[in-house]
């Protein structure tokens, strides 16, 4: 079993922070999803370790959570190596200091989901700017944005070269409706940048329903794994959105799967050798 580190665990605490993009999705909406039921799900599952990811909480609320995480991850045998903060690269108030004080907690990345923003939002100058003070104190940036929008992607990641973009959920491809094209393509042209990383995430969510399976996911992993290549692949559950599928469990043995028709060296690397790089994890 190849051990893994989760780059993408989600934890939701609705008593911390709001989860409005959960309302009307009743798998999530109005639920708990914290470190106990993760550990339940996971056990004897080679999970070595995991780096939060924010959980898009309500703007109000992004701070509080990665301050609410940051004590948690603090707590013994947690598993949380890191954590991947919310911020707001569209607004010089503030920004720098919410990096300052990110120094003090584990945080090792950041994010500003994109796909509900509009699309002009990463074409700011100051939005740029922002992002290549990321670069500059060595933080990735992980990149969540639709298939239409990797275009844009791709104009970010050039205008921001030297900070490391880390495509989220391998592009959220349209598997249900078996999308291959233009995202193909697309992530072909994220992948010719070398700054650009590609998460394996979030694809069972993504297939119709009731065909959540490996077989499904197929093609969009093996292009990844072409145009990346193993050494610019890493791996993440999106738990507990994986739960719109069949669950984190399911996943995991997807995974093993996955990286069993790989050699050691290989699925050692995506499964935890290259998050340990990329985000300086111990």
């Amino acid at each position: 079993m190849v051990r893994l580190i989760d780059t993408h665990q989600h934890l939701v605490h609705p008593d911390v922070a709001g989860y409005s993009w959960t309302d009307g999705i009743p798998p999530l909406a109005n639920k708990a999803f914290d470190l106990d039921r993760y550990a339940d799900l996971t056990a004897g599952e080679d999970v070595i370790g995991t780096v939060f990811m924010e959980t898009g909480v309500d703007d109000a609320d992004y701070r509080a959570e990665t301050r609410f995480v940051a004590d948690l991850a603090r707590k013994k045998d947690s598993g949380i190596l890191g954590l991947i903060a919310s911020c707001r690269p569209e607004d010089d108030d503030g920004f720098s200091e919410w990096l300052d004080e990110c120094d003090d907690l584990g945080v090792v990345g950041y994010r500003r989901i994109l796909h509900v923003m509009p699309d002009a939002l990463s074409t700011t100058a100051t939005f740029r700017r922002n992002l290549r003070a990321l670069g500059d104190r060595g933080k990735p940036f992980d990149l969540c944005m639709l298939p239409k929008q990797l275009g844009l992607g791709a104009e970010l990641a050039r205008a921001c070269d030297n900070t490391t973009i880390v495509l989220n959920h391998c592009g959220v491809p349209d598997i249900a409706s078996g999308g291959l094209d233009p995202w193909r393509a697309d992530v072909a042209t994220l992948a010719a940048l070398p700054n650009v990383h590609c998460k394996l995430s979030g694809l069972l969510a993504y297939c119709a329903p009731g065909n959540a399976t490996q077989e499904a996911i197929q093609p969009y992993v093996d292009h990844v794994l072409e145009v990346f290549g193993p050494a610019r692949l890493i791996w993440g559950s999106d738990w507990p959105v994986v739960e719109l599928a069949n669950g984190l469990p399911d996943w995991l043995s997807v995974t093993q799967s996955l990286l069993a028709a790989l050699s050691v060296d290989e699925a050692e690397s995506i499964g935890h050798g290259n998050a340990r790089k990329l985000f300086g994890l111990s």
